[in-house]
């Protein structure tokens, strides 16, 4: 071995052996948990057990849970088995818990038994960094992402799906019993063991098809008529890419846009962004402590009374306009290439004609203005601009908080950049520190609880990151 770096003999005594603490340098992140958890009033956020019973065995405390949560969560261990071996062989963990190492019913038990605690120690990190004064630019990006639940797709049912699966088993029944058929009119061992195995695969296949009409019902008494197995508010969800889609939760994010910290966050069953806007813009005001805030959102967000209630409550949104109008599909004129004039309240039309006000009506809830003209037939344009015989164009009746978005929008070209590059890089990393399998516990209750464990580790050990350890500590306690 002469020449390489030799290691102790592992018989060897020592004199005066090392202490806990040594093994844990003044720069690791632990210490800023032990700060953080130590600082917490542990009895107002709500955790059980603050008060130990006076018989039976001795429980463990709460901080010491919290704190093995923590770092858990900051370091990608979510598992409650995988938290007790770390306990009994992790030396950090040591070092926070003091050599305690409880089990892992007793680790699970904590999260499921103190999740509004939990939830609350998550906004209590986000107001100690507002008292900092790290919010100071008001800009939030909002966007949503899909997280995988504890729920196959298979063991997901809509109407939809169990009509398909229903048929496949039909045409399974059918090709059986046509082999069936075959096998009976043979003779010898070797054919009686293939009918029986026949036999079997029908009888099972008609077994699974009085389940599916069994689901069929229940699906059809569930109020979104769709129903999940294992995870009874997990739900099936499209995503971007064609033809995929996920079984599991919408997950809500409110991000400043100054230090990439989640101020809020929301987990949902509803597979759409469109009636999110206003409640994560208003999550996020409160969280930052501002009166005026910009938020920022993609296409997705785009819903006329959102973007209503944001303005009544202070928020500036920022969100592009879905193109979704036929005629521009189709080659013709779109209601954007009309003009406004509020002062005349008519529109201008490509051509150079006047449109002006002719009726009112509600659609979906919402009060439409319509405006035309009689001069179609004799327009040049007219082939280009419709099919009818007049061209209309209805506007809401609060549009013009729409225009003066977009106004906002076109004098910041830059905003849909800083959302993806602000929005978009917590849900990754968060994902990555997950991996394939997303969440671990199921029902919506308990899938908030362990979200709120990712953002507050994420936040943590973004802030630290930014600050260093001890200013971090520093800070910690400050606040």
């Amino acid at each position: 071995m002469k020449r390489f770096v030799e290691g102790e003999d592992r018989r060897q005594g020592v004199l005066l052996p090392e202490c806990l603490d040594d093994f844990v340098a003044e720069e690791n992140q632990v210490r800023v948990i032990e700060a953080f958890v130590d600082e917490l009033d542990l009895t107002a956020l709500g955790f059980d057990g603050i008060t130990p019973a006076a018989t039976g065995r001795p429980s463990y405390h709460p901080s010491v849970l919290l704190k093995i949560y923590i770092y858990g969560y900051i370091n990608q261990i979510a598992s409650s088995r995988r938290l007790e071996r770390e306990a009994r062989r992790n030396v950090e963990l040591m070092w926070l818990t003091g050599r305690l190492a409880p089990d892992f019913k007793t680790i699970a038990d904590f999260r499921k038994d103190n999740g509004p605690a939990i939830r609350a120690t998550c906004r209590r990190f986000v107001e100690m960094c507002r008292r900092l004064n790290l919010f100071a630019h008001a800009v939030a990006a909002i966007d949503g992402s899909k997280f995988k639940a504890v729920n196959a797709r298979d063991k997901n049912f809509t109407r939809a799906k169990l009509q398909k699966r229903m048929e496949q088993v039909e045409a399974s029944i059918e090709r059986y019993l046509s082999a069936l058929e075959t096998a009976d009119r043979q003779e010898g061992e070797l054919a009686e063991a293939k009918s029986a195995r026949l036999k079997d695969k029908i009888a099972s296949l008609r077994d699974q098809m009085r389940k599916f009409k069994a689901i069929e019902v229940a699906v059809d008494a569930a109020p979104d008529k769709q129903i999940s197995l294992t995870d009874p508010d997990a739900r099936s969800m499209a995503t971007s890419g064609k033809g995929t889609g996920v079984v599991g939760y919408n997950v809500q994010a409110a991000v400043d846009t100054q230090h990439h910290l989640i101020v809020a966050h929301e987990v949902t069953n509803i597979g759409n962004d469109r009636s999110q806007l206003s409640t994560m813009a208003k999550g996020a005001q409160a969280a930052m402590g501002v009166r005026e805030l910009t938020a920022i959102a993609d296409r997705g967000y785009f819903k006329s009374e959102e973007i209503l209630a944001c303005e009544a409550a202070g928020v500036a949104p920022l969100v592009p306009k879905p193109l979704t109008s036929g005629a521009k599909a189709d080659g013709r004129f779109g209601k954007q290439d009309f003009v406004y004039d509020p002062g005349e309240d008519v529109y201008r039309c490509p051509g150079g004609q006047t449109l002006t006000w002719r009726h009112s009506n509600v659609e979906e809830g919402l009060t439409l203005h319509c405006y035309g003209t009689t001069k179609c037939t004799a327009c040049a344009l007219k082939s280009k601009c419709t099919l009818s015989r007049e061209r209309r164009v209805k506007r809401w009746e609060h549009e013009a908080v729409l225009d003066a978005m977009q106004e906002r929008l076109d004098r910041a070209p830059e905003t849909m950049r800083i959302r993806r590059q602000t929005a978009e890089h917590p849900f990754g990393t968060i994902k990555a520190w997950m991996g394939a399998t997303h969440f671990l516990t199921r029902t919506l209750e308990k899938v908030r609880t362990e979200m709120s464990l990712h953002v507050l580790a994420y936040n943590l050990k973004r802030m630290t990151a930014i600050l260093g350890v001890q200013p971090m500590i520093q800070a910690v306690r400050a606040a």
